[in-house]
């Protein structure tokens, strides 16, 4: 995974994920796609369904296509500075490209059938809103709860692109099923949070720092309830990552709550930074670090 050295003339842009759950036979389990080797945006990488907001997001009809008031949706998201149609369409681009990248539709009465029919016919090239009109679908922008928001540094992340992204959380509808699009992934995979690290960890996938640390913070919810009911109660914290050099000239990436960064406040559980070493992102303690609550000196 490239470490960008220099500052990124990106402007940065508004995105969304959603990050699926379901209980499995040793709880709580995460649903990951490998992003395409030739995607410009962590290629090769296991990821969060997601991606930026597109024009077209903001021009759906909100009132007809979602089925919560857009005042409800932007107050869930905690973003006073942020004005309550831009609000709406974060959850609209969010579903969107979790419908696009993994077949699974979040609207009033979807099946799989009905999530099949709605897929052929993105195949067969309408836009997704043209297919929300077509089939007369409401969004159920419900299902999704604030978790956190991301900021891509200007320096110092693993990509050149900038990101301002919002995580979503929310399981799959009964009787749907998550699958990568061959397009876009070309693999997926339900983990356990702490198996997906451990994979990383041995080298067998790769994660970058944001699904490290949101995988880490899942980590410590023994089910898909206990992780949506822990967001309801506080609002989603802003998380912008901060680097520096640590002593031997080696990246160091730290959050809020560390000794390096500008925000002295805690946002998450789980260790306030990494190193780079090893071809992979890790904290100075090892891998059981992850689930600790103090972080490791160093």
């Amino acid at each position: 995974m490239e470490i960008q050295t220099e500052p990124s003339s990106e402007a940065v842009r508004a995105a969304a994920s959603v990050v699926m759950l379901r209980d499995g036979d040793e709880g709580l389990e995460v649903f990951l796609l490998k992003r395409h080797g030739l995607s410009d945006v962590l290629g090769g990488a296991y990821v969060f369904p997601g991606g930026k907001v597109d024009l077209e997001d903001a021009n759906l009809d909100l009132q007809a296509h979602l089925d919560m008031p857009i005042q409800a949706l932007h107050a869930a998201l905690n973003e006073p500075e942020l004005d309550e149609h831009a609000g709406a369409v974060l959850y609209v681009a969010a579903l969107r490209e979790a419908f696009e990248e993994t077949g699974v539709l979040y609207a009033q009465g979807a099946d799989a059938a009905l999530a099949e029919l709605a897929s052929e016919l993105l195949r067969e090239g309408r836009a997704f809103d043209e297919v929300l009109a077509m089939m007369r679908l409401r969004l159920e922008a419900s299902r999704l709860q604030p978790w956190s928001r991301w900021i891509t540094p200007s320096v110092g992340g693993v990509m050149r692109k900038r990101f301002d992204t919002r995580f979503f959380l929310a399981t799959v509808p009964a009787g749907q099923t998550a699958r990568h699009d061959d397009h876009e992934a070309t693999d997926s995979v339900w983990l356990t949070p702490r198996a997906a690290m451990r994979q990383c960890w041995d080298g067998a996938i790769e994660l970058a720092p944001p699904q490290i640390i949101s995988l880490a913070h899942l980590a410590r919810h023994p089910s898909a309830d206990s992780a949506l009911a822990e967001a309801r109660l506080r609002p989603p914290p802003v998380i912008r990552p901060e680097s520096f050099e640590d002593d031997q000239g080696g990246r160091v990436v730290c959050y809020p709550g560390d000794e390096r960064h500008s925000v002295r406040e805690r946002a998450l559980p789980g260790p306030t930074r990494l190193h780079y070493r090893n071809r992979r992102f890790e904290p100075a303690g090892g891998f059981e670090s992850f689930f600790l609550d103090v972080p490791p000196s160093g």
